[in-house]
């Protein structure tokens, strides 16, 4: 019995990913532009849509495709949205926001290899990896 979370990369996964960022991309906009509620209000309205879809799927006991992918274009909705703030609102302009962006990927990234030994999300053998990725506790 499969119990993993997380959805099989096949073409079908690459061909809904680009379409969840795309749309993430479409709905910041509609928010923040043509609804003219600003970045910063934006940020924060899908950044807490991002957190409910993602405390759903945490506490799913399976996985259930559809909150994964509501987690998936929460995510990309959020994080377009944040980083139109940082370039628009902030003035930090592409090349700021973007260091900024993947100074965080890169620190979170390294202290999960640290912590882990591993970045992998198909074995999942520690409780704080199981925490982690799928908000599973261990007693």
């Amino acid at each position: 019995m499969n119990t993993s979370r997380v959805a099989q990369v096949t073409l079908y996964f690459w061909i809904m990913k680009i379409c969840a960022t795309t749309l993430g991309e479409t709905a910041g906009d509609l928010l923040s532009m043509t609804l003219n509620v600003g970045y910063a209000v934006s940020s924060a309205v899908l950044m807490g849509l991002f957190l409910i879809a993602l405390f759903a799927q945490l506490k799913s006991k399976k996985f259930h495709p559809f909150l994964y992918w509501a987690v998936i274009l929460a995510t990309s909705t959020a994080g377009t949205t944040m980083s139109d703030y940082m370039d628009r609102t902030l003035e930090l302009g592409y090349a700021k926001g973007s260091l900024i962006l993947i100074t965080c990927l890169v620190t979170v990234l390294a202290v999960w290899r640290y912590s882990e030994k591993t970045l992998s999300v198909d074995n999942i053998q520690t409780t704080v990896r199981r925490t982690a990725i799928t908000g599973e506790r261990t007693h």
